[in-house]
């Protein structure tokens, strides 16, 4: 797996990444705004064909390369969140040590009122799920929506159930690795028998409160887009 990037975007990212945790999102307006209306213009347009998306969280930051040819549909979709801030200020939920990080659902509960059934279609898997790759979670076929992990060991056995990543961790692997995973499946687990409930109903409040050692997802952003994107 690749983990080295050139040295400016090493530069930019901890640029991006240097900011308070209190700091105010960097998001338009209109596209903070668009998280409460799925099917604005603003989500219907195609992702560059790489990008790079910068994560602060309270470990440190860390980096992503995503390659839309690798699942076009996925990469789309995480591009516009991104862009719109879905992600920031939320918690990772389930961590299991040597398996998965994953992260996705919102902290405000209203957001996730107007997601959680926007389902995509499946992309074909087309690159195998390694160490730092990340893919989106699902219950089944067609069943994505905008929880995602990053695999924390060569997990090639979900191929074949049809988890198709999208891209890879190219900077910060060892900020992932540090991120807490002492609840294990029990604070964000569930997901394919549908024990989520309380976490989509309440969000932050109720992780914080029944969970209070989860690290903080603070932003995520959009960084560069690569030539040819």
């Amino acid at each position: 797996m690749r983990c080295r990037v050139p040295l400016l975007f090493t530069l930019a990212l901890v640029s991006a990444c240097h900011h308070a945790t209190t700091s105010a999102p960097t998001n338009a307006p209109e596209e903070r705004l668009a998280l409460f209306a799925p099917d604005a213009p603003i989500f219907q347009s195609a992702a560059p064909a790489l990008y790079r998306v910068a994560f602060e969280t309270s470990v440190g930051p860390f980096a992503l390369e995503i390659h839309r040819d690798w699942a076009p549909i996925g990469a789309d979709r995480l591009y516009h969140l991104v862009k719109a801030g879905f992600f920031d200020d939320s918690r990772f939920s389930r961590v299991v040590p040597g398996f998965i990080m994953q992260f996705g659902v919102p902290g405000d509960p209203r957001i996730s009122t107007v997601w959680k059934d926007r389902q995509l279609h499946d992309d074909p898997v087309r690159h195998p799920n390694e160490r730092g790759t990340i893919a989106y979670a699902m219950t089944g076929p067609d069943t994505r929506t905008h929880q995602l992990f990053i695999s924390l060991a060569d997990n090639h056995r979900l191929d074949a159930q049809g988890f198709a990543p999208l891209g890879l961790v190219i900077d910060g692997m060892d900020v992932v690795e540090r991120i807490y995973g002492g609840y294990g499946e029990t604070s964000g687990g569930g997901m394919r028998a549908g024990k989520q409930q309380q976490i989509m109903a309440e969000g932050n409040a109720w992780l914080d409160a029944n969970f209070p050692k989860l690290d903080r997802l603070i932003r995520a952003s959009v960084v560069t887009a690569a030539a040819g994107g």
